[in-house]
């Protein structure tokens, strides 16, 4: 789904949420292979990434005719901060009420706000479109991010125990986090 541009200022930043298009498939894809690199808090090194802009190109365009999907992207100063987004957990009645969610940012733009920023505007977008529920998993070592899950008002309701495993043997649970909207 296209959503309309927002435009907030933050301690005297101009944050831009807005809708990825399709000529950006470049800009996004090597943005999330930036931030993979970044943090250990994302599903694949960015050296696994594979997608070729083609497909990140259709993975836009997809999100933006969808709407039951959303991808929002998040611009400071008019730099690009990162990204978040939200589909239905599936088409069938049963699960309709639900959808999940992720987030990725560039780690200069996190602790200021904007992570939060995204995330309510993309929980009212999610509301808006008659989502009941909002999903997501976390790593148990990620704490700032389950401190700002907790903050938006989303409960942990359990644990797969060593999920994520690292190449130096170190692993993490994957919590399962849920918000009711």
């Amino acid at each position: 789904m296209i959503i309309d541009e927002e435009k907030i200022i933050k301690d005297g930043s101009e944050i831009v949420l807005r809708c990825a298009r399709a000529d950006e498939a470049e800009m996004v894809l090597d943005g999330y292979i930036k931030v993979s690199g970044e943090t250990r808090f994302l599903v694949g090194e960015p050296d696994e990434i594979k997608l070729t802009v083609e497909q990140e190109r259709e993975f836009i365009d997809g999100s933006n005719t969808n709407d039951k999907k959303l991808l929002l992207l998040a611009f400071v100063d008019g730099r690009y901060a990162g990204n978040c987004r939200f589909e239905g957990k599936t088409a069938t009645r049963k699960f309709a009420h639900r959808a999940s969610l992720g987030i990725a940012l560039f780690q200069e733009f996190t602790g200021r706000g904007l992570g939060g920023i995204m995330l309510e505007k993309l929980l009212a977008v999610a509301k808006e479109k008659g989502y009941e529920q909002m999903e997501l998993t976390v790593y148990s070592g990620n704490i700032r991010a389950r401190k700002l899950y907790k903050r938006l008002g989303f409960k942990e309701c359990g644990a797969i125990p060593a999920a994520v495993k690292f190449p130096d043997g170190t692993s993490f649970d994957e919590i399962l986090m849920y918000k009711k909207l």
